[in-house]
């Protein structure tokens, strides 16, 4: 799993049939590369989620057929000694 921040949706009207008409989004771990995931969860730019990979983020997605290799399985509220994300750079 991996913590990421929202950056943006990703709108693709031109796609394979498999990835339905599932919500897509724009990562980005902190101080890392941004990378395209599933929204499972209905989140927002600027959220902090957690991220699955690989066999996770199909299954996640609602199939192990699905093709995705990065599914958003949760919404953070806070982590951390003050109970804020660290703000992203």
């Amino acid at each position: 799993m991996k913590i990421c921040q929202v950056e943006t949706t990703l709108v693709s009207t031109n796609r394979i049939a498999g990835l339905g008409h599932r919500s897509l989004r724009v990562v980005k771990e902190k101080g890392g590369a941004r990378s395209v995931a599933v929204d499972a969860v209905g989140c927002r730019p600027g959220d902090w989620v957690i991220v699955v990979g690989s066999s996770a983020a199909r299954e996640a997605a609602g199939s192990k057929d699905y093709p995705s290799d990065a599914t958003i399985v949760g919404i953070i509220d806070y982590w951390g000694e003050d109970g804020n994300p660290p703000s992203h750079e």
